[in-house]
């Protein structure tokens, strides 16, 4: 033996009965409430679904049963939809609730273009959505003339329960959405046009 193994550092042996049981000593690390496994498009859905940012463009009755939803009786937030934005470059998820007609419709899109990718459509009622009973000149028949719609809400106006409803479908459309595909199809994207 070399001088080095006289320098290693003694240790002291603990007897087998005072030492912890192994599942003891993982909890006194914190390893088994620290770690989870998941795919990184899981957790961004997750993230996604819950923490929603909505800008509703409301013309009619339907936004005054949307203020109904934001109030303390059905609670928006306990959605993760709490915070209505009043810019569209801070939000990601557009309402549009009442009848639309073609003067609005080129703001509407405008709208839509200032939100940042990804965004997602509610449209709520029949106005919105198939530009219910006004079959005239001027009235859009449907938004997803303009822009892609995520969701429909039937109803005129349709209740409260039914935008909780089209809320927990648009979170199930985020959950399943794939980040990496949508990320790598930006990519393709850019190096077409580039």
């Amino acid at each position: 033996m070399g001088e080095g193994a006289k320098a290693a550092p003694q240790t002291t042996s603990i007897p087998l009965t005072q030492q912890p049981p192994v599942a003891a000593l993982h909890q006194d690390a914190g390893l088994n409430q620290s770690i989870v496994t998941t795919s990184i498009d899981a957790l961004i859905g997750w993230g996604r679904k819950n923490s929603l940012w909505p800008f509703t463009f409301g013309t009619a009755c339907c936004a005054i049963e949307f203020m109904a939803l934001a109030a303390s009786k059905y609670d928006l937030a306990r959605f993760g939809a709490e915070f209505m934005r009043f810019s569209p470059r801070q939000s990601d998820l557009l309402i549009v609730a009442g009848t639309i007609t073609y003067k609005q419709a080129p703001i509407l899109r405008r709208i839509w273009e200032q939100m940042m990718e990804p965004r997602w459509v509610i449209s709520v009622g029949a106005c919105a959505s198939t530009g219910g009973f006004y079959d005239c000149y001027c009235t859009l028949p449907g938004i997803d003339e303009i822009v892609p719609v995520d969701v429909y809400i039937a109803g005129c106006p349709p209740r409260p329960e039914a935008y909780i409803e089209a809320l927990l479908q648009l979170q199930d459309k985020i959950q399943d959405s794939s980040y990496m595909k949508d990320r790598a199809a930006a990519n393709h994207q850019r190096i077409q046009v580039g």
